[in-house]
């Protein structure tokens, strides 16, 4: 099916919801203003991940995901807020979050890389050595 030529064409910007310019994240401001600066905050952090492996910026695609999964997130941390105040949660579908969401980062082309492992003579040679006592030293 052909596209009608109007429809082709991106429109200008002045044309364009604020969401799309880049002015807005949402269409309608959100109530709850914590939250809505956590999403902001997530969704930045998503998009600064996503765009040092990928040259040239993000598609709308990739967008739309890292919002996806900025949402994800928002809402596995609001069931993490419950869960340390002691109260219930719904572990089904918080696994069930957790697993979209690393679907989301997968399909967004985030890796999980392995953090590099000392050895146990590494990690004792990286101890700061204690100070040797001569003779006449002690403080007793």
């Amino acid at each position: 099916m052909e596209v009608p030529h109007q429809l082709a064409d991106k429109p200008a910007p002045r044309g364009r919801s604020a969401v799309t310019n880049g002015k807005r994240l949402h269409v309608v401001s959100p109530g709850d203003q914590k939250w809505a600066r956590r999403f902001r905050d997530v969704l930045f952090e998503i998009i600064s991940d996503v765009s040092t492996s990928t040259p040239g910026g993000l598609s709308e695609g990739q967008r739309q995901l890292a919002r996806r999964a900025a949402t994800i997130s928002i809402a596995c941390e609001r069931m993490e807020v419950d869960a340390a105040a002691g109260l219930p949660i719904d572990l089904d579908a918080y696994g069930q979050l957790t697993d979209r969401l690393g679907r989301a980062f997968n399909r967004l082309g985030l890796k999980r890389v392995p953090k590099p492992v000392q050895s146990a003579d590494e990690y004792i040679a990286s101890l700061p050595q204690e100070p040797q006592l001569v003779d006449g030293d002690d403080a007793a």
